[in-house]
């Protein structure tokens, strides 16, 4: 079973695909309930993964490797280490919720809708598992397909606009990553006599510097267009205002985090050198710093709710680059629970947004006000929510800002002294949104008999919830799972890094060694 556990969660949702392409279009209901009962069963299906992923082992686990296209040197090779297993448990949990959240939203074209979904599920999972990169580019290419239907069919009033910018953005980056991979494709082969997309073989290359950033460079287009950091980030706000609900949250929750998990996974590994170049850190760490503050400052000026959150998205994932460019183990492991925690609390945000919309259509801040006297369910989740993503402490987005922070401040005290606004600006457009629309007094008249969440729209809130107190409460089972793969990487990319924490003396010696203390009063 464990041989092909991998295989299973990934495939699991393409087998409830071809199930439900023989369900009639017209047995809406039938296919509601089919398309929740395989997105329910790819989440459980991966709970095994948890149980049996054993932190303290090195490498990847799960691993399953067959060949697939021998004359161009390409296999079918997944596995998972602790970046990966947080990243999948996230895609299969909000992919599971996202389609649960449709169950009132979507009335048109439902078949095709659920279709696209289990589609997304798919590719998302496809990109956190292949050590592969010909079919790690054949499932980020794959997500962009159901990704544009769902924006483009179930969109808002601009919806085509909003899906051919998401789709031709985050092509062209991926053509360019497509050049980077080829380059070391053919490297490969004239340093070692064959062709291969193995990942652990193309970690062997030894690349003059000037390749490495010329395939540091495309590969970063790739991954910053999707992350997307600034100033790549203008197709994000409008593809989450025109996306329905469930579109806006699966985008929020994972997919801008492939981008991230590409740098992790690929750019900092292949391409040490590269990576370390003075410049290129200088310029990547800017550019963060940039995305938190730009992205903070734009949230205070919306006037729509999505937007707002669109642009915290903005904010909060230059948090995640400026942790993985900071190059040493906080930093990197910080950046990684930082996604998995953007994941849960914008993913809340946002269906949040999904249940006043069903029942108001409208996202103008300006039309709501004092909603907590009518909808005191929706109010406390609401207040849950944002609290979660301004990082209160004992909540989830504390602990990941925190550890970045700290990850910053040990790479240079500068970047962290100019990304701190970014959190109490980060506070300040939550704590105003909640109160615009939540407190004083009911203004419009239509706000007076709007229908509190029902028992199915508080569920898909409580595993988020639960999620977002453990993270916050008890985050050292989330920092093993990543202790060996972010050390990894630290290793591969900055080898004198533990050595010269070796040679340190251990905080004892220090102190024994300290001089005696003979100030204050006798």
């Amino acid at each position: 079973m464990d041989q092909h556990l991998l295989s299973i969660v990934l495939f699991t949702p393409l087998a409830g695909l071809l199930v439900l392409l023989f369900l009639p279009s017209k047995s809406t209901g039938l296919i509601r309930i089919w398309a929740n009962v395989a997105g329910l069963t790819g989440f459980l299906i991966s709970l095994p993964l948890v149980m049996r992923f054993r932190a303290e082992l090195p490498g990847y686990q799960f691993e399953e490797k067959v060949s697939w296209i021998p004359s161009l040197g390409v296999n079918y090779h997944v596995g998972m280490d602790g970046i990966s297993l947080l990243l999948v448990m996230l895609s299969t949990l909000m992919g599971f919720l996202a389609i649960l959240c449709s169950w009132s939203a979507i009335q048109d074209r439902v078949k095709e809708y659920y279709a696209m979904f289990l589609l997304l599920q798919v590719g998302m999972i496809g990109v956190f598992i292949s050590l592969d990169f010909f079919l790690f580019y054949v499932f980020w290419e794959l997500v962009l397909v159901p990704m544009y239907f769902i924006i483009g069919v179930w969109g808002g009033p601009r919806k085509l606009y909003a899906a051919i910018k998401f789709f031709l953005y985050t092509l062209a980056g991926s053509v360019l990553m497509l050049l980077g991979i080829l380059t070391l494709y053919f490297a490969h082969f004239q340093q070692f006599g064959f062709y291969t997309f193995e990942i652990s073989e193309l970690m062997r290359l030894n690349l003059p510097l000037a390749t490495q950033q010329w395939v540091f460079w495309a590969f970063f287009i790739g991954f910053a267009i999707k992350v997307p950091m600034f100033p790549f980030h203008t197709w994000l706000p409008d593809a989450h205002v025109e996306a329905p609900t469930a579109g806006s949250v699966i985008l929020a929750a994972v997919l801008l985090k492939m981008g991230t998990y590409g740098f992790l996974r690929f750019s900092l590994p292949l391409l040490p050198t590269a990576s370390m170049d003075r410049t290129i850190v200088q310029i990547l760490a800017a550019l963060s710093i940039i995305g938190i503050l730009y992205g903070a400052l734009v949230s205070l000026m919306q006037q729509d709710w999505k937007k707002l959150i669109a642009y915290s998205s903005v904010s909060h994932l230059g948090f995640c680059t400026l942790g993985i460019f900071a190059m040493n183990p906080n930093g990197i492991a910080g950046s990684v629970l930082q996604q998995v925690n953007h994941g849960i609390s914008t993913g809340m945000l946002f269906l949040v947004i999904g249940v006043i919309y069903e029942r108001r259509h409208t996202r103008e801040i300006a039309e709501y006000g004092g909603l907590a006297h009518v909808m005191p369910k929706f109010a406390i989740i609401f207040a849950f929510a944002m609290l979660s993503s301004a990082g209160l402490p004992l909540l989830n987005g504390f602990v990941g800002e925190f550890t970045i922070m700290q990850g910053a401040f040990e790479a240079n005290w500068i970047w962290a002294a100019c990304a701190v606004p970014g959190v109490i600006l980060g506070a300040a457009y939550l704590l105003w949104l909640y109160q615009r629309t939540m407190l004083g007094q009911v203004t419009n008249g239509k706000n007076l008999v709007i229908p509190d969440m029902n028992l199915r729209e508080i569920a898909v809130f409580v595993p988020l919830i639960a999620a977002s107190i453990w993270i916050g409460v008890y985050p050292k089972p989330f920092f093993d799972i990543l202790r060996q793969p972010v050390n990894q990487i630290v290793q591969r990319v900055r080898p004198e890094y533990f050595a010269a924490r070796a040679q340190a003396p251990p905080p004892e010696a220090a102190v024994e060694h300290a001089p005696a203390h003979t100030g204050g009063a006798e």
